[in-house]
């Protein structure tokens, strides 16, 4: 089936906010900008929606307003108001195995630590595609992992990703206008930037 809603994951409330677990919604935010599509709070789904237009297609975006680890149970409620199937929604979220700005499409597979994806596996089913965007490792082995993922995004970081946004997007617009294999033929054999690279090279201890 093809993509009916993109859903960008992370954290509600204003102390999250440009953290690197945020990441999602600030890709989701940034397609809805880009469409040209308007938030609208949903109570029952526990979640933002709004409806865009992406690659001549009509499609929800969505943005879960439960923590990261409860991620499953909005999208669930929506998906399942909707009658739509978990092979219907893309998960965009942070992925710390990635350098910094790297995208990648996979379906199926494990939550790999991620609580987001764990949670959708739990409640919506392991057909989803998920859109991994890097956020590097740990800068330091001693810190512990929740205070990277917790942690506010350096301005480097931001530099990095702020440059990365267009493919981002670009990805994200491929992914609804010609499914999940091309797209991940197409973007996940892309060679890294190098330039990218080696500003990510802090970020991965």
């Amino acid at each position: 089936m093809s993509i009916a809603v993109i859903a960008g994951l992370g954290n509600p409330g204003a102390e999250h906010i440009r953290t690197r677990h945020n990441l999602g919604f600030w890709v989701v935010d940034a397609l809805a900008r880009e469409s040209g599509a308007t938030w609208r709070s949903e109570p029952r789904f526990q979640a933002e929606v709004a409806r865009a237009e992406i690659a001549g297609r009509s499609l929800w975006l969505l943005k879960p307003l439960v923590y990261m680890n409860e991620s499953g149970v909005a999208v669930g409620a929506f998906l399942h108001f909707h009658k739509l199937p978990d092979s219907a929604l893309a998960a965009v979220h942070d992925d710390i195995t990635l350098p910094l700005g790297r995208l990648k499409l996979t379906v199926r597979g494990s939550a790999g630590g991620h609580n987001g994806v764990a949670s959708l596996l739990a409640h919506i089913g392991p057909h989803f595609v998920r859109v991994k965007l890097g956020i590097g490792g740990k800068s330091v082995p001693e810190m512990d992992l929740k205070d990277h993922v917790l942690g506010r995004l350096t301005a480097e970081e931001e530099t990095v990703l702020t440059a990365r946004l267009p493919e981002f997007l670009r990805g994200l617009r491929l992914l609804v206008a010609e499914g999940p294999q091309a797209a991940m033929n197409q973007l996940n054999q892309t060679t890294f930037p190098s330039t990218d690279n080696s500003n990510n090279e802090p970020s991965n201890g």
